[in-house]
């Protein structure tokens, strides 16, 4: 009996499984690379940068929330915030620090460029960064707090205020392993040191010339974040820049001492004309937003009320001016005042916030122009003749168009009205309205008149 053999199809899958996955495994290790180096292109390294000069206020401190998120969003390695300050408010400052603590993103701050510094509340924003850089020719130091609202504090509110805010920069400083000692003494004694010896202080983590310097020195550096540490990747990162938005530069410039300057006058000259031309209008609503945007920019600078004080009490003066005879002393005096309150108005202690002479000067011989002419119209017009409505006919000459005795019609101002007369009138004589019973003119002889009537006599 002849026995005939078949293969099952379970042995031939065992026969050809063998070789299929040892090719299924070649395949993947070989597309491996190209796979891995795909979902990198998808996401490719980036480095977002936000830059900032000024005064540390509430747009400071919402344009680093902006780039925060934008960073986060982005799943950036990196958010440098290149920083030029004389400082700030100290409620914005803590707002910054807070976000910086609680980003999700690597913060870096570089005070750069050369010539820049992070003096006051910009001392504290550098040692909170992750990263702290500083451009050679640069400086940090001086954060002993003041009362920006032109007032002292007594000495028992300026040792509470001082003794939190070294409190507040050793714990920072702590935070971030620099050097608490001189933090104290930034705060205490208002030191200040250049960007190499803060280096060798331990205050800063980088001294770059540039933005390409310091990104190339940070790769590979390891941060803490939270509680977790990452490595930073920044040789061939894209760096994307997040400006300003408009709102934020508006607020910016208001910002400005300068700027703030010329609101407070225009405001005041405003307010001025409007209470010298009831019903004018126009000049109360421009003095009106022009002081409200004045006292949003004074919220954050050094202002010496006796400056203040100085710019009212010289308006008043060229007010007087017009109204009152001084032979020129009064105005003299509102000159005077206008330039020593705009050179008072910032606190001496604060140099890089006064005002430019080049601003003062046109601004004081614009504000005196204008107030003595806005004065001199506005009196003018109180003291003209009323000329609209029922007194406005008062005084007006016109002509009996009947005989008045005592009664009749006249013609005055382009119109036939009922009148009175206590002389009798001849129809065709020139009368002068003297006064208005309802409907009803009374009226006179005309000035010229009586003269001829007189002459005849």
């Amino acid at each position: 009996m002849n026995v005939i053999a078949t293969r099952s199809p379970i042995d031939f899958r065992l026969r050809f499984s063998q070789p299929l996955r040892c090719l299924a495994c070649g395949l993947f290790f070989l597309l491996l690379p190209a796979l891995s180096s795909g979902a990198e292109g998808t996401h490719p390294l980036l480095v977002v940068t936000a830059t900032y000069e000024g005064i540390i206020n509430p747009v400071a401190a919402e344009y680093l929330h902006d780039a925060i998120q934008f960073a986060e969003h982005h799943q950036a390695e990196l958010l440098v915030f290149q920083l030029d300050t004389p400082g700030g408010l100290d409620t914005s400052m803590r707002i910054m620090v807070k976000d910086m603590t609680a980003s999700q993103v690597p913060v870096a701050v570089y005070v750069a460029p050369s010539g820049s510094r992070a003096a006051s509340a910009g001392v504290f924003l550098t040692l909170a960064a992750h990263i702290a850089a500083m451009a050679p020719g640069t400086n940090i130091g001086a954060a002993h707090p003041v009362a920006m609202g032109g007032g002292k504090m007594d000495t028992v509110m300026k040792e509470k205020v001082e003794n939190d805010a070294v409190a507040y920069i050793t714990s920072i400083a702590e935070r971030r392993g620099r050097n608490v000692k001189w933090a104290e003494n930034a705060v205490r004694k208002s030191v200040s040191v250049p960007a190499r010896q803060a280096l060798k202080l331990h205050l800063i983590d980088q001294v770059a010339e540039t933005m390409g310097q310091l990104l190339k020195a940070l790769d590979g550096k390891k941060i803490t974040m939270g509680a977790h540490q990452q490595t930073l990747r920044t040789t061939n990162a894209q760096i994307r820049p997040f400006p300003m938005s408009w709102r934020l530069k508006a607020l910016q410039a208001l910002s400005d001492p300068n700027i703030a300057y010329v609101l407070m006058t225009i405001g005041m000259i405003g307010l001025i004309a409007e209470l010298y031309n009831p019903g004018a209008i126009l000049p109360g609503i421009v003095g009106a937003i022009s002081l409200i945007m004045a006292f949003y920019s004074l919220q954050s600078l050094p202002v010496n009320y006796a400056g203040v004080l100085l710019l009212i009490l010289g308006l008043v003066f060229l007010i007087l001016e017009a109204t009152v005879t001084s032979f020129g002393l009064l105005a003299l005096g509102g000159v005077t005042s206008l330039l020593l309150g705009s050179l008072m108005l910032m606190k001496e202690e604060f140099p890089f916030y006064q005002i430019s002479l080049t601003v003062i000067l046109p601004v004081i011989v614009l504000a005196g122009g204008m107030t003595f002419f806005i004065v001199t119209f506005g009196i003018k017009s109180l003291r003209s003749r009323i000329t609209t409505g029922a007194e406005g006919m008062v005084g007006l000459i016109g002509v009996a168009k009947t005989d008045l005795n005592p009664s009749g019609k006249i013609f005055v101002h382009g119109e036939l009205w009922n009148a009175e007369s206590d002389h009798p009138l001849q129809m065709g004589s020139s009368i002068q309205v003297t006064g208005i019973n309802g409907l009803t003119l009374q009226v006179k002889p005309s000035p010229s008149t009586q003269k001829g009537v007189s002459a005849c006599r």
